[in-house]
């Protein structure tokens, strides 16, 4: 990881529970003890969905898979576009790659500066 790509900061808990996004309060009530980086790991997909309708500034069609990482023996489950034009199935084995611009920052009705647009989408292996 550089400078220039940020972590996909999951937050692990005192009971071992990991979630993706982060939270301030765990699955047990307790705050999170320590983070891990999932785009360290890879991930199987569990579903996907390829949607044609997209809001301004998504890539169109924008195919979108729930993902799930197994980080030491704890399931952590994500949902994030599919890279380019790449086809995915159930089972498939999947990367995070980071993307400065998951959609176009003009294109919608906020402040381009208001937001982050950057983040990870998953690549097929």
């Amino acid at each position: 990881m550089s400078d220039e790509q940020p972590a996909m900061e999951a937050y692990r808990y005192p009971d071992g529970s990991i979630t993706y996004p982060g939270h301030p309060v765990g699955p047990d009530g307790e705050e999170p003890v320590g983070t891990v980086d999932l785009s360290d790991y890879t991930a199987t997909v569990l579903t996907w969905t390829t949607s044609t309708a997209t809001p301004p500034g998504v890539r169109q069609p924008n195919t979108l898979a729930i993902v799930e990482f197994d980080v030491d023996g704890e399931p952590v489950r994500a949902i994030g576009q599919v890279t380019g034009e790449d086809e995915v199935d159930i089972g498939d084995e999947v990367r995070p790659v980071y993307c400065e611009e998951l959609r176009e920052p003009g294109a919608g009705i906020r402040e381009p500066a208001s937001q982050e647009w950057d983040g990870y989408r998953f690549e097929p292996l």
